[in-house]
């Protein structure tokens, strides 16, 4: 995908052993309190890495920037990960995690475009038929983009880590959202 503005956003499979470092100083940002892993160690970030590329129901990809590695995407099959028994999944439902690396340098509108970015990447896939998301209830700012992208919010659940909002978000209510 690319913008005038932002650039182009691509997507390769995440590298659990080469991109672990990387990864390591952005989920332990105190900017991405949100994912959940502040103390973890480079070791934690690896292992938690190598356990999604061995499974094959979880997949986790490094988003680039203009070529250079700026965001996480993880997809994941939610009758089978993450909410195992906390909604009833519809074929062809995908769960999703992203997460945008810190920066020094903002660039106004980039965590818009890659939430886009993202959806666009999902729904290439013609077995998707709608994006499951369960951020955190309190993270208000997710809330938004997601609403941006025609997520519609169901309801709020209770996962061992966190309570959050189920939401969920077809190829239509995506396709209708970024035309406007």
């Amino acid at each position: 995908m690319s913008t005038p503005t932002i650039g182009t956003l691509a997507f390769r499979p995440l590298d659990p052993l080469k991109d672990a470092e990387l990864l390591h100083g952005w989920v332990t940002h105190p900017k991405s309190a949100f994912w959940m892993m502040q103390d973890a160690r480079l070791q934690d970030v690896e292992r938690a890495y190598m356990e999604i590329a061995a499974d094959e129901h979880h997949h986790a990809y490094l988003g680039l920037h203009d070529g250079e590695p700026a965001f996480l995407m993880e997809k994941y099959d939610p009758a089978h990960r993450e909410l195992v028994g906390l909604y009833a999944p519809e074929p062809g439902d995908v769960g999703m995690h992203f997460l945008v690396a810190p920066t020094d340098r903002p660039i106004h509108g980039f965590t818009k475009a890659v939430i886009t970015a993202v959806m666009a990447f999902l729904f290439e896939d013609p077995a998707t038929r709608r994006v499951v998301v369960e951020p955190d209830v309190g993270n208000k700012a997710v809330h938004a983009l997601n609403e941006a992208v025609g997520f519609v919010a169901e309801r709020e659940i209770q996962k061992p880590e966190k309570k959050a909002l189920l939401s969920f978000c077809t190829r239509e209510q995506f396709e209708k959202a970024v035309r406007a």
